[in-house]
């Protein structure tokens, strides 16, 4: 069974920094695509960031240049270190990868809040 469990969420003033971490298991996690994702309240989910298995990276337009994605394999973690956070990067955070096999699976979530 794969699950995926997120990290490092919390409360920072704007200009600030976090680094969320998300470990996998029961998953050939060196093969699978991970990403970060996120949803405020009242909106739909959207992506943040991806990392392929080859360690190719993409972003959304809002955080480039703020977040890197980042992976380890051998601990089976992808993080994603965001700096000069923003009070519109508020919103619940959750890991997601894309297998081999091509099933996705999401972590639980954990929350991220930033105050002017």
């Amino acid at each position: 069974q794969v699950q995926l469990v997120e990290s490092g969420g919390g409360w920072v003033q704007a200009g600030g920094s976090l680094r969320l971490s998300c470990v996998a298991s029961g998953t050939v996690f060196s093969l699978n695509t991970m990403g970060w994702y996120r949803q405020a309240p009242g909106k739909q989910r959207e992506l943040v960031a991806l990392i392929s298995s080859g360690g190719g990276t993409n972003y959304a337009d809002s955080v480039k240049g703020r977040f890197t994605i980042s992976r380890d394999n051998a601990k089976k973690t992808v993080y994603l270190q965001m700096n000069i956070l923003k009070p519109e990067d508020t919103a619940v955070y959750y890991c997601h990868t894309l297998t081999y096999s091509r099933a996705t699976y999401w972590g639980q979530g954990t929350q991220v809040t930033v105050s002017s």
